[in-house]
């Protein structure tokens, strides 16, 4: 007797990402978005955020999906396609975690403003992963900015023992600027989701 497979209707991901991250798995048809949040040419302090999605057990996650979305560093999101070609800021990134050797996500981006009075300088994500049903939504805040962080409305919303789970840890590689940042799904030192 011949075992048929589930199909994708019956499973929780991975293979979502496939057909959002193509580029990140070798297939021939390009991505929409891409890891790389700006150009080169874009203005601002250029940083790479990275981390692991880390799951229950501890492990990294090697299929979660991730986007990333932020102003530029003026605190603003580009208005027309003229304005990402010009400056080369696109707001948005998507990456998956299954195509980095040490199962992580890098992006590469310039550190944002704030967006609002009062706000602090963030990065909004979102995380697709196998077993869920649905998305989840978090921020990356930056240690750096840590009086802006203390009147961050956000920020202070949640308890004050897990904020630290929402903060990147900056921290410099061969001349580069890197914001360190994990996000752990469920148990000890879980990552804060927010309901939206």
């Amino acid at each position: 007797m011949m075992a048929l497979k589930e199909t994708p209707s019956q499973t929780v991901g991975p293979y979502f990402a496939y057909g959002l991250c193509p580029q990140q798995y070798n297939f021939d048809y390009k991505s929409l978005f891409t890891p790389e949040v700006v150009g080169s040419q874009t203005p601002g302090e250029h940083i790479t955020v990275m981390g692991h999605v880390i799951d229950g057990d501890g492990k990294p996650v090697f299929d979660a999906m991730l986007e990333f979305s932020q102003v530029d560093s003026q605190g603003h999101y580009p208005e027309s396609r003229e304005q990402i070609a010009e400056t080369g800021f696109r707001s948005f990134a998507r990456v998956g975690t299954g195509t980095d050797p040490e199962q992580r996500f890098v992006v590469r981006t310039v550190k944002p403003a704030s967006e609002n009075a009062g706000e602090a300088p963030h990065i909004n994500v979102i995380v697709m992963m196998r077993g869920m049903l649905t998305h989840t939504f978090t921020r990356i805040y930056f240690d750096d900015e840590a009086a802006a962080n203390a009147a961050d409305p956000v920020l202070a919303s949640v308890p004050e023992a897990r904020r630290n789970t929402l903060i990147a840890r900056r921290t410099e590689q061969a001349g580069n600027i890197v914001y360190h940042f994990d996000i752990r799904m469920q148990g000890e030192g879980e990552t804060v989701f927010f309901d939206l």
